[in-house]
């Protein structure tokens, strides 16, 4: 068996770097610099051509040139990070926000189409519908659960077909859980492409994290990361990801150098440390979660859970969706209290070590309200047609002993 074919977890403690250049270090450095020095100015030349993909460099390794281009923190991040979705190729940005919006920008244009599921994260929700719109960029949404003939019918409905060149997903939705069926969207995409424009589709895997859902597997051209939640995971630092062929992470590094949304080195190289740990730590995360989603489902005072170990009792039609694409229950648990937004603050103002916070997938338990915190930008009707109502509670499940986690619930909950 050759080094490369190592599991993902074991590539993480060395994968693409070689102590031979870094002074012996076991560890790779932090390369903090802005610009890095040409042995002549040939190379300065050619360095650049390569960077501008003009001919005559074929099988050449372009060289260092200035960290809104690369740095070897975030190359050799990018290196590691793709071994996990089975992607040729990565790049990592400043924020999730970034990589969303400088992958979408990257390949939409005014006049295209934009085809976004619901419910989705607020901010991508807002960015849809306020920056995309302003630069004419048309989205038409559908839902979770909507099945392939009905987004089909709203793309004829809309006559969209022609305009359409991206689909965007976020599976499991955020914060119901709902899924979608990736390898349906593919279809999609794939029945409307033609020889002269292909259609992409982009998956934000955030909430399974690299390791518990593979979409490029099931037929996504892209995968986005808020890199903030798991990959980061020590709810310390800010940062995105986007993975995929090579040709198209080329495209979106190129809007990465102009937009000026790449990842600095000290973040990098904090993300490669985190990487070394992400598998235990998601292990541990998810374990808990199904502990704290049973005591919650057992609980008087609470409605409803939404916990993908429960999409067999819940939504019986997507079951079929999670047995072919998620390797995991996840660690991520949204529940309805019985009452509404007075008895969901009233939990959320109760709990002692469980944290209130948005953000998610870090060491921690974080606990927020997703009607008025994290949707907040949502309009209300749709909110409430999604499922995402004042009763809701989201949970992130971190590490933490369940046995306490599930104590700081109860307390919280006898408060109403």
């Amino acid at each position: 068996m050759s080094y490369e074919n190592f599991a993902p977890e074991t590539l993480m403690m060395g994968y693409g770097y070689d102590p031979a250049l870094s002074e012996g270090a076991v560890k790779c450095p932090v390369f903090q610099t802005s610009t890095f020095v040409f042995k002549t100015a040939e190379e300065g030349k050619a360095f650049f051509e390569m960077a501008h993909g003009k001919p005559g460099h074929e099988g050449e390794k372009m060289g260092l040139i200035y960290s809104r281009i690369n740095n070897p923190d975030m190359e050799i991040l990018e290196e590691r990070l793709k071994i996990w979705d089975g992607g040729e190729a990565a790049a990592v940005f400043s924020s999730g926000m970034s990589a969303i919006a400088t992958s979408l920008v990257s390949f939409l244009k005014p006049g295209d189409i934009l085809l976004f599921s619901n419910p989705i994260y607020g901010g991508t929700h807002k960015f849809i519908h306020y920056m995309l719109d302003n630069w004419g960029v048309t989205a038409i949404g559908f839902t979770a659960g909507d099945s392939r003939e009905q987004i089909i019918e709203l793309v004829e409905k809309n006559k969209a077909a022609e305009k359409l060149k991206m689909i965007y997903i976020e599976t499991p939705a955020n914060p119901t859980n709902d899924l979608i069926d990736i390898r349906m969207c593919g279809d999609i995409a794939l029945k409307y492409s033609t020889a002269e424009k292909r259609i992409l589709l982009a998956v934000d895997n955030t909430y399974m994290g690299p390791l518990w859902q593979h979409p490029l597997k099931h037929g996504a051209d892209i995968v986005l990361y808020s890199a903030t939640k798991y990959i980061g995971g020590h709810s310390d630092l800010i940062a995105g990801a986007a993975v995929g062929s090579k040709d198209i992470i080329k495209q979106i590094k190129k809007s990465r150098t102009f937009f000026g949304t790449m990842m600095d080195p000290h973040t990098s190289w904090l993300l490669m440390r985190s990487l070394e740990t992400m598998k235990i730590r998601m292990d541990a995360a998810a374990m808990n979660a199904e502990k704290v989603a049973q005591f919650l489902d057992n609980h008087p005072k609470v409605e409803k859970v939404f916990y993908l170990g429960f999409t067999g009792k819940n939504n019986p039609d997507q079951l079929h969706i999670f047995n072919d694409q998620c390797l995991s229950n996840g660690a991520m648990v949204s529940f309805n209290i019985k009452g509404a937004e007075h008895e969901a603050f009233r939990v959320l103002n109760s709990l002692k070590h469980i944290k209130l916070a948005v953000s998610l997938g870090g060491t921690e338990c974080l606990a927020e309200h997703p009607y008025t915190m994290t949707h907040a930008d949502v309009p209300d009707e749709e909110k409430i047609r999604l499922g995402v109502t004042e009763k809701m509670i989201r949970l992130s499940v971190g590490i933490e002993n369940y046995h306490d986690i599930i104590w700081d619930l109860q307390q919280a909950l006898d408060k109403i």
